[in-house]
């Protein structure tokens, strides 16, 4: 059984430890968190050891593997540390805020010889990888169009998401979600276009991008941490090809705080024939992702998402960061 230490205590790292707690293959052994009275609460509520201290911690505690769950800003310096401390680390989504700082922690993680991989969860999705398994038989054919979006109020557990400096506002925040899953299913990109809406504090918080990848497919993604009112977290997936079409809606409560509550359906339509509901097996995807990383370093084989891939994805982010800012089509360089 594999000991974590995770850093950052706030919802991410609480979903996080929840996933730990349930898995049984997974030790958490340690909290390091900024602010000492909710540190202690969350260590009492998981049983493990407070630190307000990362380095302190990683000099104290014998663990195997860090968990980085902190805001994006600080990502960098977190993995670098677990790094020279010899420790494995998993890193919540975003990687970084640039594809240079991204690059630094890839390379440090190579230099100490241990595993990196970037938390993006929505790769674990049982709807998500159903929809990557249809694809991937070709059951849809040869796709003529691809749809995402990704559409929620703005998080009112924190404030720092409307800080572009820490969080690179939703343009990395939500809309990377969808970004990853598409490079994920269609590989390089050749050239991007994005419109968008900037908030006072500069961030991308409202995006449509369009995408066009190195073989051919076209996508639309739509992005959003500015939806008013009582407007769900909502999110969609629709591909139309030559032989079927399939479509994903997701609508839950406020936020992704509710997602419990969510109501999913993944539908196949094909031709000449009626549409069918596709059904999933429910699975905890925070958890899934947590033990794909611990059997990684359990035997010791390649991480299933590459630094390099995230890398990448932190390139295409800049491209549609670049075409937001010029109004201009953008080449993605790899």
């Amino acid at each position: 059984m594999k000991s974590i230490a995770i850093i950052g205590g706030g919802y991410i790292g609480k979903m996080h430890a929840a996933a730990i707690k349930k898995s049984g293959r997974m030790q958490l052994a340690a909290l390091v968190h900024s602010h000492e009275d909710a540190g202690k609460e969350f260590a009492r509520e998981f049983g493990c050891v407070y630190y307000g201290d990362a380095g302190k911690m990683l000099a104290e505690e014998k663990v195997d593997i860090v968990d980085v769950c902190l805001p994006t800003s600080l990502h960098e310096q977190y993995t670098i540390l677990a790094a020279e401390h010899k420790k494995h680390a998993i890193c919540e989504k975003p990687f970084a805020l640039t594809s240079e700082a991204a690059r630094r922690m890839k390379d440090a993680c190579d230099k100490a010889g241990v595993k990196l991989m970037i938390a993006q969860v929505l790769r674990w999705m049982p709807e998500f990888a159903k929809i990557k398994e249809l694809l991937d038989k070709g059951i849809v054919g040869n796709l003529h169009m691809v749809y995402t979006n990704r559409l929620a109020q703005h998080p009112n557990w924190t404030e720092w998401h409307r800080n572009p400096a820490i969080s690179g506002g939703g343009l990395f925040d939500i809309h990377l979600h969808d970004i990853d899953y598409l490079y994920y299913l269609f590989g390089k990109v050749e050239e991007v276009y994005a419109l968008g809406w900037k908030s006072p504090s500069g961030c991308w918080n409202h995006v449509v991008s369009s995408l066009t990848f190195k073989n051919g497919v076209k996508a639309v993604s739509e992005g959003s941490l500015e939806m008013i009112g009582d407007f769900p977290f909502s999110a969609a997936f629709r591909a139309t090809g030559d032989k079927a079409t399939v479509d994903y809606q997701l609508t839950a409560g406020f936020n992704i705080e509710n997602l419990g509550a969510a109501s999913n359906k993944l539908v196949l339509f094909e031709k000449d024939a009626p549409a069918k509901r596709i059904e999933v097996t429910a699975l905890d995807a925070f958890q899934a992702e947590l033990e794909a990383f611990v059997s990684t370093v359990e035997e010791d084989k390649p991480v299933p998402i590459s630094p390099e891939d995230s890398v990448y994805v932190i390139k295409i982010i800049e491209a549609l960061q670049a075409s937001l800012e010029s109004g201009t089509i953008v080449k993605v360089i790899r």
